[in-house]
């Protein structure tokens, strides 16, 4: 009886060993396949924490917000955390005038374009954060879905009316007022006074400075265009190079210290969001190991992908930095707004060359950030 005992604990002891055995090499085979990559920065930009667009469509917002904030810092302004409802608050009557003028047949909706921020530096200024975080009493998150909608239904009803009424630019602003708050026309900020002007005014950021820059076929190189893109709203112009020299001008703005809006796609394929990379690989690359092998993609392919509509402005992020991996691929360190909780790189996204070539929409960069030669064939 004793040794009948005796097997059945050295069968258990056995079972309990393999389990254990089988659960490491999971967690092995796990951690394996999500650190497909090991990255090795090359270099990186300073910036600011990443935040949370929640339930907005306000990317556009968030990534150009993030870049004049490490603009801020590369001109030795120091940290600062500026508003970015303060932008979306001053966006959407815009919007809302240009849709009842073209009677309901433009685009409106919460997306916008990098240099919609600009826009609304020049025209209203700036403020701080927490000045203006515009967030309803006791939220933490945003959440435009509500005020969207109500927007979109306002205006709907003044365009069926095939009558601009005289009070709807109240009733647009007022219902602005009720989820964003009044914009402060005076505020405090470490012991000084400023309305927004003032003090956009002290940040000493010239506009003019930052330029959009593109690549497509359909529109001569080294001359600037309206790109056709839904959310291009406010009609702003891109110059536009080859792919070529788009990837050069990122790699030389990262080189010497500036940073990058970058413009894209992310949600066609391969845009891994738990692993967080995007890589184009090959479609016969059947490894479940290292790196990926990647397309090479051309300017062709890009213009294709561009005309049958997988390559759409989805998103707007922040390039802060440029890495490599153990295959020597190069990839673009990118700060996202989807917050840092349960994101593998805290918020950052690591972005494969051939992933930029094909799913970029469009950048925004300094000028002085430009090669040379590319800066002479675009006449800036």
């Amino acid at each position: 009886m004793k040794i009948k005992n005796m097997f059945y604990a050295v069968m258990i002891l056995m079972f309990a060993v393999a389990t254990i055995n089988s659960q490491n090499k999971n967690k092995d085979d796990n951690k394996e396949k999500k650190d497909r990559h090991i990255f090795t920065m090359i270099y990186e930009v300073g910036t600011t924490p990443v935040k949370n667009q929640a339930r907005t469509g306000t990317c556009w917002d968030f990534a150009t917000q993030s870049f004049l904030e490490s603009e801020l810092m590369r001109m030795g302004k120091g940290i600062y955390n500026l508003s970015e409802m303060f932008n979306v608050r001053y966006t959407y009557p815009l919007k809302a005038e240009r849709y009842v003028r073209y009677h309901g047949l433009t685009n409106f909706g919460p997306g916008g374009q990098a240099h919609d921020v600009l826009k609304i530096f020049d025209t209203y200024g700036a403020v701080p954060e927490n000045v203006y975080p515009g967030l309803e009493p006791g939220d933490s998150l945003h959440d435009n879905f509500e005020l969207d909608a109500i927007l979109k239904s306002v205006l709907d009803t003044i365009v069926k009316q095939h009558k601009i009424t005289q009070h709807y630019k109240e009733i647009v602003n007022a219902i602005l007022d009720i989820y964003f708050g009044k914009v402060p026309q005076s505020f405090e900020y470490k012991g000084k006074t400023y309305t927004p002007k003032s003090f956009a005014e002290s940040l000493g950021i010239n506009t003019k400075d930052y330029v959009e820059i593109t690549s497509y076929t359909h529109h001569p190189f080294y001359t600037s265009f309206e790109l056709e893109v839904p959310d291009n709203w406010a009609e702003g112009k891109y110059y536009n190079v080859p792919i070529d020299e788009l990837i050069k001008i990122m790699d030389n703005a990262l080189a010497n210290g500036y940073s990058v809006a970058w413009d894209g796609d992310v949600g066609s394929d391969n845009f891994y969001r738990k692993e967080g990379y995007a890589v184009v690989p090959v479609e016969n690359d059947t490894a479940k190991t290292g790196p990926e092998k990647e397309q090479n993609i051309t300017q062709e392919e890009r213009q294709k992908a561009y005309d049958n509509y997988t390559t759409t402005d989805d998103h707007l992020m922040h390039i802060t930095g440029l890495a490599k991996d153990q295959a020597g691929t190069k990839f673009y360190y990118t700060k996202n707004s989807w917050g840092t909780k349960d994101k593998k790189y805290d918020g950052y996204w690591y972005l494969s060359e051939p992933f930029v070539r094909l799913r970029t929409i469009a950048i925004m960069v300094h000028k002085d950030a430009i090669p040379k030669d590319i800066r002479l064939k675009l006449g800036i």
